[in-house]
């Protein structure tokens, strides 16, 4: 993978990349929206805690397919208050603090989800040789 940043737009405002290209023949990976759910079924009130938890989440789910973090391509989170973004974005930093080369991000500020004590809910492709 290659991170694309154009010297003709404004660099980012965090720890993403504006674009990535994906090589030729490479493997894709994407998870399911995973939320702050702990497998004891219990649910943190913080959002980083939730965070936390959906990283591991998704650290699980790559390794299934022989892939970690630093093979993310491109992270979606959601967030049910501008509030949580804080806990979310150190999450999220701590979840890529290897990495070299960013994956692109979305994040987007939701009314809610299934259950009303989920705060954040993050997806993601990676992708390997």
């Amino acid at each position: 993978m290659r991170q694309l940043a154009p010297a003709s737009i404004a660099p980012p405002f965090a720890r993403y990349a504006h674009g990535v290209e994906l090589q030729p023949g490479w493997r894709i990976a994407r998870t399911s929206g995973q939320l702050g759910l702990a497998a004891d079924g219990s649910v943190p009130d913080d959002a980083y805690d939730q965070a936390r938890i959906c990283f591991g989440n998704i650290t699980a789910i790559l390794a299934e397919a022989g892939m970690g973090p630093l093979d993310v391509m491109h992270l979606v989170a959601y967030v049910t208050d501008r509030a949580h973004m804080a806990g979310y974005m150190r999450a999220r930093d701590e979840f890529l603090a290897d990495a070299t080369r960013l994956p692109t991000s979305t994040l987007l500020i939701v009314s809610g989800f299934t259950r009303p004590e989920f705060k954040v809910e993050i997806e993601v492709i990676a992708a390997a040789p």
